[in-house]
């Protein structure tokens, strides 16, 4: 079996295929062979370092996929041989066969494939947090969403207009401009240096938004705050770009709130993880949302996908196939 290995922390040039022999599943775990691994900027924070700081190189990076079941292990109940399924996270997931806690595994739905599974789960169930608990979207609120034409930001995109929100995206070129208005977004800011508040106040009539999501990094930090209403919520998450320095709480305009959603407090129970997956399977199945994968790269090119990612190059979701 093929995998892929962070052989040193550092740029997209660390990432070397390696093979190993098939592993045996045990107690309570599955194994999969993939059909998809989907990636996520996370997977470039982790190679440079700066998430799993417990694990040392080289080891096998990826967190989420989808595939079918080949082997059970003890103790297994709910899943089948040749049953398909899906995952958010279970690290170790660049490869072509995974050992799996049986818990962290949603069966895949019939009229859903196993690329759209693959590219929704982690994106899809953090954009289903953004807009429920950590702000709940309802008619006529006003949302910021930065990255717009990424895996997340189209996610988010259209869970925000489904529940009756209205949407100001940000992307860095035209041609991203495009696909988030198809999207739905009904503004979309053209720019990429981190000065889009006075577009958003003027957009709003100078009242802001109800709330920002931010995963654009640190330099966006400030704008993102000016652009919310009294009261409104800043949802960041743009850690794995640039860390944000300390930030005196008396700076905070507006008696605005700070969130930093993550998305494993949404689905703290295996109920939960079933719960909002199907849900948005049925999004999916109902039309209601549509999951777009920008590109598709053979495993062995993880280093290339993790390189045009960083590069700002791609748009929706890219996802690795084994």
């Amino acid at each position: 079996m093929k995998e892929i290995r962070v052989e040193a922390h550092g740029g997209p040039e660390q990432l070397k295929v390696h093979d190993r022999p098939s592993t045996t599943p045990g107690t309570n775990e599955v194994l999969v062979r993939l059909t998809a691994a989907g990636i996520n900027f996370m997977d470039t924070g982790v190679r440079r370092g700066i998430f799993w700081t417990d694990k040392t190189p080289p080891f096998v990076p990826g967190i989420e996929g989808a595939g079918r079941i080949t082997a059970l292990g003890e103790g297994v109940h709910d899943f089948r041989v040749g049953d398909r399924v899906a995952w958010f996270y279970i690290p170790g997931s660049y490869t072509e066969e995974l050992v799996a806690p049986a818990d962290k595994l949603v069966p895949i739905p019939d009229n859903i494939d196993d690329e759209t599974a693959a590219a929704m789960m982690m994106q899809g169930l953090t954009a289903s947090h953004f807009v429920t608990e950590t702000y709940q979207i309802k008619t006529g609120d006003v949302a910021l969403v930065h990255s717009a034409a990424g895996g997340l930001g189209l996610i988010l995109t259209q869970l925000i207009k489904l529940l009756g929100g209205n949407v100001i995206g940000r992307v860095s070129t035209e041609e991203k401009a495009d696909l988030v208005r198809n999207a739905g977004a009904d503004h979309v800011i053209v720019e990429s240096g981190g000065t889009f508040a006075k577009e958003v106040l003027r957009l709003t009539n100078d009242e802001g938004v109800h709330v920002v999501y931010d995963g654009a990094g640190a330099d966006t930090f400030y704008d993102s705050l000016s652009s919310l209403r009294y009261h409104g919520v800043l949802a960041y998450y743009g850690q794995t770009i640039k860390r944000l320095p300390p930030i005196d709480l008396l700076d905070l305009p507006k008696s605005v709130l700070v969130s930093y959603p993550s998305v494993m407090h949404h689905v703290r129970t295996r109920e939960a993880l079933l719960s909002r997956s199907a849900q948005l399977f049925d999004w999916v199945r109902k039309g209601q949302l549509k999951i777009h994968i920008g590109h598709r790269y053979p495993l062995a090119d993880a280093a290339l996908a993790h390189a045009e990612l960083g590069a700002r190059k791609t748009t929706g979701k890219l996802l690795l196939i084994p």
